[in-house]
């Protein structure tokens, strides 16, 4: 291979790089995968281990508990680590939180399994975001970003109609099963053949600031808090917490068994409309995100696309609409539910740069805490409002519970939009 010269500088030559990155990404697939997965596998899920929508909830959002808990050490752990220790062991506890929750005698033990995968995988994001700023150009920062976010949607995608064609051929035990092998193999590939630097295959960096700063052993508390004295760093973490919450809700869990019980669907066109969302989710956030730096203030699109995102869910979940106006509008809503990328550019540009670092880590523990509370608070609601009815060992809910368990996604789209009105505009310049 021939590196590129710039300056008299030999970079890594550009197949290199990306071939790095792109396997270094596949723990981010592997992430969006496992986040969304028990959206096609509820009525197993429910029959296997005898529960009902809240234990259900409580299970997928499992994951979510990690990796909030998570964000905060991650930024850290890239420093003291490098990526590649922490994407190589990253994947290797998600390769036996899958095989724990596969293999699962009990529900106690399938949470743990959920639990170390989602402690795992969240070391993904921000691993994939330093590596990036060694091996590709500054230049293409931002297609990286979208590449990622694209490798996140690719995964979520998968675990949509081809996992539920899988699991009805040969069940969700074999299935998950299989994943956690993959993401070990996954774990051993990234350990031999990714490298933190391109100095370490005689190349040039494209990183070029200092290898450590006075602020990064600063300790973990005290600039927490001090991050967290900006008002718009907790307005904007509350704000994404509604919108992809919401999102992660229903995609991510719910709308599969909402679309079958209520709509009377198949399981397989049940998972593709609910792709349908999670698409257009991905592609909403670039380019919102890209529309509010052009105007040059973040807050008109983030609210408008706000108001977009809470017509939708109420369009969704009160109106009788006919299934193709249905899809249309889920598209439509999850694509302005990409919003939040609008909240963590705003969310870095609202601190000084020595705290970009931690704001960027309460900013992402966000849109998780969203799902993290509201796939158990939909799935509560739910059994509240449960009739008795059963089939196959798992509770069927009719359209009345739903609503009401719905009910909880745009009460917390409409409040989170009201907080929004309270976040100052930084007119897309950084804090001094």
């Amino acid at each position: 291979m021939v590196g590129v010269a710039v300056s008299g500088v030999i970079h890594p030559p550009a197949r290199l790089a990306w071939a790095i990155w792109g396997l270094g990404s596949l723990l981010y697939l592997v992430a969006f995968f496992q986040r969304v997965s028990p959206a096609v596998m509820t009525e197993q899920l429910m029959a296997e281990f005898a529960i009902g929508g809240a234990a259900l909830g409580n299970l997928s959002a499992f994951y979510f508990y990690a990796y909030v808990a998570m964000q905060i050490p991650t930024g850290l752990l890239a420093d003291r680590w490098g990526p590649r220790k922490l994407l190589a062991s990253g994947a290797a506890v998600a390769a036996v939180g899958g095989l724990l929750f596969a293999l699962s005698p009990s529900l106690a033990w399938a949470s743990a399994g959920r639990l170390l995968v989602g402690a795992s995988v969240a070391v993904g994001f921000v691993s994939m975001l330093k590596l990036s700023s060694h091996w590709i150009a500054p230049r293409q920062f931002a297609l990286v970003s979208g590449l990622l976010l694209m490798m996140g949607l690719i995964g979520g995608v998968g675990a949509g109609v081809p996992l539920r064609l899988l699991v009805d051929a040969h069940g969700w035990r074999p299935v998950m099963a299989a994943f956690a092998v993959l993401t070990a193999l996954l774990a051993v590939a990234i350990w031999l053949w990714l490298r933190d630097d391109p100095s370490e295959r005689g190349y040039a960096s494209h990183f070029h600031g200092e290898g450590s700063t006075p602020h990064a052993h600063a300790p973990v508390l005290a600039s927490l808090a001090e991050v967290l004295s900006y008002r718009n760093i907790w307005l904007l973490a509350l704000v994404s917490l509604g919108f992809s919450g919401a999102v992660l809700t229903f995609a991510g869990l719910w709308g599969v068994p909402w679309l079958r019980q209520v709509h009377g669907l198949d399981a397989t066109t049940a998972a593709a409309i609910n792709s349908v969302m999670l698409v257009a989710w991905g592609g909403g956030g670039p380019l919102l995100g890209a529309w509010s730096t052009r105007l040059g203030r973040r807050k008109p699109i983030y609210f408008a696309s706000g108001i977009v995102a809470a017509l939708g869910w109420a369009m969704v979940i009160y109106a009788a609409l006919p299934m193709w106006a249905l899809v249309v509008v889920l598209a439509v809503t999850g694509f302005a539910s990409g919003n939040i990328i609008i909240g963590f550019a705003w969310a870095k540009e609202s601190v000084p740069p020595r705290l970009m670092g931690t704001a960027s880590g309460v900013a992402n523990m966000g849109p998780l805490m969203g799902g993290m509370l509201l796939q158990p608070g939909v799935g509560w609601m739910l059994d509240r409002y449960w009739s008795g009815a059963m089939a196959g060992g798992a509770r069927i809910y009719d359209a009345a519970a739903y609503q009401a368990g719905f009910s909880l996604l745009f009460a917390t789209v409409a409040a989170v939009l009201l907080a929004l009105l309270f976040a100052r505009e930084t007119g897309c310049k950084q804090t001094a």
